[in-house]
């Protein structure tokens, strides 16, 4: 699962390593000729990123600011070192939105106060999905909100005791209308179907994986 949310997560940023050439350089170390560096570091950073998500959700206790920023630390950590895990001291703006980011300065109470609210709130598929739009909302970041988002909403889902969602990179355009309608209108209904579907999704892919697991025999396994 690691590698698919490593893979889609960066392609929806604009990453343009495929899936197997993802899985090439997270699991050999393979370097793709012709693709951009930055790409092969983005990869291994959010594989990084990936890890401490699942020693995060194991270890069960309530996220807290500290966690966000070290998630983007490692979302960031080779790819940009100087903006890993810093909150920017630049106007931010989103590409193609009509959205008004919060300036610089409103930016440390604004995330004082999402991690109240984040610790207060129940671990379950809504306070994930939430979690997600009011990180990006902020976005706090010079570079890495969305992926450090989308990694905060699946520990989320991870801590109470769902599969991690994964947004297809040809799902983009849905995506980013739900976050967009949002952000300008305050409409929450699209957002709140989007990501209600994407999680249909990844529990049916998670049943059948244990349904094949079941009926296939054990490898070695002889009669």
């Amino acid at each position: 699962m690691a590698k698919v949310e490593t893979y889609t997560s960066n392609a929806l940023e604009g990453n343009t390593l495929t899936r197997q050439e993802t899985a090439l350089v997270l699991g050999q170390g393979i370097t793709v000729r012709g693709k951009p560096l930055k790409d092969h570091l983005e990869a291994i950073d959010h594989q990084d990123a990936w890890r401490l998500v699942r020693e995060l959700a194991q270890r069960g206790a309530p996220i807290v600011e500290y966690d966000i920023r070290q998630i983007h630390a490692l979302v960031l950590g080779r790819s940009d070192r100087d903006e890993a895990g810093r909150y920017s001291q630049r106007q931010r703006m989103i590409t193609g939105s009509l959205a008004v980011l919060p300036s610089p300065a409103e930016v440390p109470a604004l995330m004082g106060d999402f991690a109240r609210w984040l610790a207060a709130a129940p671990a379950n598929p809504a306070t994930a999905g939430e979690a997600h739009y009011r990180l990006v909302a902020i976005h706090p970041f010079t570079d890495g909100n969305g992926r450090t988002a989308r990694l905060l909403m699946n520990l989320i889902l991870l801590q109470a005791g769902f599969p991690p969602v994964v947004i297809a990179p040809e799902q983009r355009p849905d995506y980013v209308d739900a976050l967009e309608t949002r952000h300008v209108s305050g409409d929450t209904a699209p957002w709140q179907a989007f990501m209600t579907a994407r999680l249909i999704e990844s529990l049916e892919r998670y049943l059948e994986i244990l349904e094949k697991e079941q009926h296939d025999p054990a490898p070695g396994g002889g009669g």
